[in-house]
Parts: C-alpha cells; sequence; structure tokens
C-alpha cells in the first residue's frame, strides 16, 4: 500500500493524461502505449496487438503458479465531453469523455500489477502476474475476442474492478446483452415530385422501432432495449436510400436474450417487408452476464475493508455539492464515499452489462467498486467525466489499486483461495457447460465508433 502510494503522482498524472485523450472503443492508440510504456519500465513484458486488436496487450511478470490476471480497461464514451467543473461545460475539441471512468480503470489496475511484482521480488514468491488491456468495453467487447483467442487458457483467476460512487466487493451478476446494426436500404427520389417512386429505408427504421416498443409489453419486464438512429437521411426532400438503427437489448439470462433478440430482428424483417426495402444485420457485440464468485468477493471485501473508502477535503466537498445540485432525485450523503458497503453474500444484479462477463464463464472472476464519483452520480453522466478528472476521482482509483494488490497478495500466498474460488466457479457452471462465444465467428468490430 505504501509502494503505491509513494507513485501518487505518478500515477495521477497518467490517469488525467488518459481522461484528456477520451480516446473511444478500439481507438484508444495513445491511451493504450501509455499503460504498456508503464509496465515495461517497471519491468513486465508486453505482448501488443493481440486477438486481432491493434489496442489489446498482455503485459507478464514471473513464471508458473498460480496465474493472477488484471483486467484495465481505457475506452471513453462518445457524447459526453466535459471539462473537470461542476457544471455542464463541455471539453473544447472534444467529442467525447470518461463518463465511465475507464481512465481510472486502467491506471489502478497497473498500479496493482507494479505492486504484486515488487512483493514477488521481495519475498521471493513464485506465480505469473498477467495485466490485460482490455480495450472497448463500451459495447465493443474486446474481452470476448481475447477470450475467444485463448488469452485467458490457464489462468488461475482474474481480478477486476469498476469506478462508481461508493465501495463495495459484494459478489454480483450483471446484464447478457446483444448490440447489433440493422440497416435499411430503399429507393431515392425527389419527396415531392415522386413520392410514389421512392422506398423509404427511414420509414423502414421507424415502422422497426414502433413495433419493438410495441413487443415490450410483452417480453419479461427485467429486459432492457435502446436504440438510435445512427442514420436517416440527410435532407427532407429527398427520399432516405439508406438508414441504419443501433439496439442493444439485454436480460439476465443469456438463453432468454436470444429469444428476445430473436424477435427484435422479426419486427426488423416485417418493417423491410412492409416499406418494400432491404434489410441487413451486423451483429456488433454479445456478452454473457456476469458469473459471481462468493469465496474470491469475501476475500477482496475483508482487503478492500482494510484500504477503507475515500476521504475529501473541503474544496473537494464543496465541489460535490455543486455537482449534487445538478442530479435529479435525492442524493446520498457525501461522507457515504468513507464506508465500505457490507459484505452481502447473495449476488445483487445490475442494470449494465459488461464484457467481463465472458471471462468469468472461464476462470474464477473478482471485483469491487469504488467511489471515483460524488455519491449520488450516475455512470455515463457529465458529472462522471467531471469528478474523474479531479482528485476525487483519483483517490478511488487509489482505494481500488491497493485493494487489487492485497488481494493478489492473498492469492499468491495461500492456495486455498484459488481452490475454494475453482470449487464456488465449478458449483455455479454446472457439468456440462461449454463456452461458446455470442459474438459467434466475427472479426472485432474496430470500426464500430465510425
Amino acid at each position: 500500500m505504501s509502494s503505491i502510494d509513494a507513485r501518487y503522482a505518478d500515477y495521477r498524472a497518467a490517469a488525467l493524461r488518459i481522461w484528456e485523450y477520451a480516446e473511444v472503443g478500439y481507438k484508444e492508440y495513445k491511451s493504450t502505449v501509455l499503460l504498456q510504456d508503464i509496465l515495461k519500465k517497471a519491468g513486465f513484458s508486453v505482448e501488443a496487438g493481440v486477438a486481432e486488436i491493434p489496442t489489446a496487450f498482455v503485459a507478464t511478470y514471473g513464471s508458473g503458479k498460480p496465474v493472477i490476471g488484471i483486467l484495465a480497461e481505457f475506452d471513453a464514451l462518445p457524447g459526453l465531453s466535459q471539462q473537470a467543473v461542476p457544471e455542464k461545460k463541455p471539453q473544447p475539441g472534444l467529442s467525447a469523455g470518461h463518463a465511465c471512468g475507464h481512465h481510472l480503470f486502467g491506471v489502478a489496475s497497473v498500479a496493482a500489477g507494479i505492486a504484486l511484482k515488487e512483493q514477488m521480488e521481495k519475498n521471493g514468491l513464485k506465480g505469473t502476474i498477467k495485466v490485460y488491456g482490455t480495450p472497448a468495453e463500451e459495447g465493443g467487447g474486446g474481452k470476448v475476442y481475447m477470450v475467444r483467442a485463448g488469452l485467458f487458457d490457464g489462468v488461475d483467476v482474474v481480478m477486476h474492478w469498476h469506478p462508481g460512487s461508493r465501495n463495495a466487493a459484494n459478489p454480483s451478476s450483471s446484464l447478457a446483452n446483444i448490440s447489433a446494426k440493422f440497416r435499411f436500404y430503399g429507393l431515392s427520389a425527389h419527396a415531392a415530385g415522386a413520392p410514389d417512386r421512392g422506398r423509404s429505408a427511414l420509414d423502414a427504421v421507424e415502422a422497426m422501432n414502433h413495433m419493438v416498443n410495441l413487443m415490450r409489453e410483452h417480453i419479461p419486464s427485467d429486459t432492457r432495449i435502446h436504440y438510435v438512429i445512427t442514420e436517416g437521411g440527410k435532407a427532407p426532400n429527398v427520399v432516405p436510400d439508406y438508414a441504419e438503427v443501433y439496439y442493444y437489448a439485454r436480460h439476465p439470462k443469456r438463453d432468454v436474450l436470444a429469444g428476445i433478440f430473436e424477435r427484435i430482428k422479426k419486427a426488423a424483417e416485417g418493417a423491410a417487408l412492409g416499406t418494400e426495402t432491404r434489410v441487413e444485420v451486423e451483429i456488433i457485440n454479445g456478452v454473457y452476464d456476469l458469473l459471481p464468485n462468493e469465496p474470491l468477493a469475501r476475500l477482496m471485501h475483508t482487503n478492500l475493508e482494510q484500504v477503507g473508502g475515500v476521504t475529501y477535503t473541503p474544496e473537494e466537498i464543496e465541489f460535490g455539492r455543486k455537482i449534487q445540485q445538478s442530479l435529479i432525485g435525492s442524493s446520498p450523503d457525501i461522507s457515504t464515499a468513507s464506508r465500505v458497503d457490507p459484505f452481502n453474500p447473495v449476488a445483487q444484479g445490475s442494470g449494465g452489462s459488461t464484457d467481463v462477463g465472458d471471462i468469468s464463464y472461464v476462470v474464477p472472476t473478482v471485483g469491487l467498486v469504488t467511489a471515483t464519483w460524488i455519491p449520488g452520480v450516475p455512470a455515463h453522466s457529465w458529472q462522471a467525466v467531471a469528478c474523474g478528472g479531479t482528485d476525487i476521482g483519483i483517490k478511488g482509483m487509489m482505494v481500488a489499486a491497493k485493494t487489487l494488490a492485497l488481494t493478489g497478495l492473498d492469492l499468491l500466498n495461500d492456495p486455498v483461495h484459488i481452490q475454494q474460488a475453482l470449487q464456488d466457479y465449478q458449483k455455479r457452471l454446472g457439468p456440462n457447460f461449454k463456452y461458446t462465444a455470442l459474438i459467434g465467428d466475427r472479426k472485432p468490430p474496430l470500426d464500430y465508433r465510425d
């Protein structure tokens, strides 16, 4: 913990640099180089461009068992540019922002890996540390392709964390997710002079969206479906011959999700039939739900309690109060950032999705969340970007780095932890489980943000 604290300024500078880069999925060229350089200087060997992804990497130190993996994310979200101020104010020259805190995620994981390496050298510990640079978590599914490429074969435990507005290390799950772009092709014509000669691709998109919205009444209530129209034509007086809509569909169980997604596809086919257009479907991403692991969660919770939460300065408290005034609804007391949630062995669901889910079905996996945002701040908001650009975010990042490092040290020192984790993992999987990626054999969608 003290060795991580000693590098506070360096890790802070690295995280804020990635915050300023704000590179979206599969475009994180400067961010990945920065993290790789830190690991190389610390003595890790780095393999870059793995799994046919230019910005993905695996950094390795040590040899033999146990093999401990640490995930590092670093992609930003489009449309959420924001300065580090407590009012909405976009960053000049940027269209994206770190509204999910992945600039903190990547640096904390790198810091934990380096701290573990130092302990291994100091105490003669055997084993291997692997830090995985995992791009495009936000809808690009980078980890899915890394799993499919076999990069997690032989790993005993994988650790991860996520920025948030509280501190917790309980077993948790997430929503399985399938995303796709539906592209409709019609015929252009003068919208006033010859409307009968045109076939509107935009009409098809709107018809599809209407049918899917009607379908919401007749699907399980814990389903989530969202979409954006990414292309709808260029001029009102031209019948659009091309239109595109980008869909996400989510459910806690991936087998239920598969049936729901088939119905969404039928809505697209019906819309094309009714508007005399043609539709093409491209699966962009597909991720599993997150498989909990209670023994690993207990271990990580113990270490999180040892590290403790986040304490703010008076200036940060004032910043936080201004942030909370911009939120809808009531917000928790700011002092809750200093606390750690009690351990709850019953896995709680999440409204989000993550490609960590795929890893959790091939390797026992554990994660935590720390208060990198003022309590009450939701992810994917300008408020999250603002907090992440200050020491409010950095302090939560350091809590995560220390907790990951302490948990990794326990795993290296005592094989019982890994044995218990494996037993829980195998019990939850069942005897006949076989992992198959939801994205099939498609290549990484390196252009999905274009």
